[in-house]
């Protein structure tokens, strides 16, 4: 599966008008809808524009509780297992929680890794933490089986947007192969070669976000 991820503080109704073409076009399985941070008040508008030109499930992927609706499909509702900051353990989503219960959103719950990867990113600066070492593949693997242990019911390796450097293979394949839930992973992907690497090192899912912002023309062969 495929994940493109937008970023609504990036994108305005026009901006996505141009883009969902190259969207149709594209092998992607599914929408994320978030980021980091969202200071704008057009989410709603953001996905119901989506959702009246392109079938694929929306699932949204909040930086905090400010970036929650009840237009799209479903949400990761992350717990950011790599850091120690409590707000972003528990208490965004505690904050969450009457909003949520006011939607028909699924409710996907989200053990989100964040691995170091060359600089600081936008979730390690925005959420003050620090990223897992990635050659560190030992404890990498504890805190995914630590949320699957929770009862996370997926796995997110998380490079972090405009990374330097990708998840290393060799990580992806050591979490996969002793993990029982599902693993995504993304972050600092930047080509067709990188994201079949990513498969068939163990992911059951790849988010593009950057490279595909940055060249709607990603996918084209």
């Amino acid at each position: 599966m495929l994940a493109l991820l937008l970023d609504p503080d990036k994108l305005s109704l026009e901006s996505l008008s141009q883009l969902i073409p190259k969207i149709k076009q594209s092998p992607a399985t599914h929408i994320f809808v978030g980021g980091s941070s969202f200071n704008g008040t057009h989410l709603d508008d953001l996905i119901l524009k989506l959702k009246a030109e392109i079938t694929l499930p929306i699932v949204l992927f909040p930086g905090n509780p400010s970036q929650l609706s009840d237009k799209a499909d479903g949400i990761l509702f992350l717990a950011l297992l790599s850091g120690r900051n409590p707000d972003y353990l528990i208490e965004h989503q505690v904050n969450a929680v009457p909003i949520i219960k006011k939607t028909n959103l699924e409710v996907i719950s989200t053990g989100y890794i964040l691995i170091e990867s060359g600089s600081e990113t936008a979730v390690q600066r925005v959420s003050k933490t620090q990223p897992i070492d990635r050659t560190n593949l030992e404890y990498a693997l504890q805190t995914a089986q630590a949320g699957e242990f929770i009862g996370n019911k997926l796995v997110y390796l998380e490079a972090g947007s405009g990374a330097k450097l990708t998840v290393p293979n060799e990580m992806i394949q050591f979490v996969s192969q002793n993990i029982s839930v599902p693993l995504i992973v993304g972050g600092g992907i930047r080509s067709i070669i990188e994201i079949q690497n990513t498969y068939e090192a163990g992911a059951d899912l790849v988010v593009i976000g950057t490279a595909f912002e940055n060249d709607c023309h990603f996918f084209d062969a």
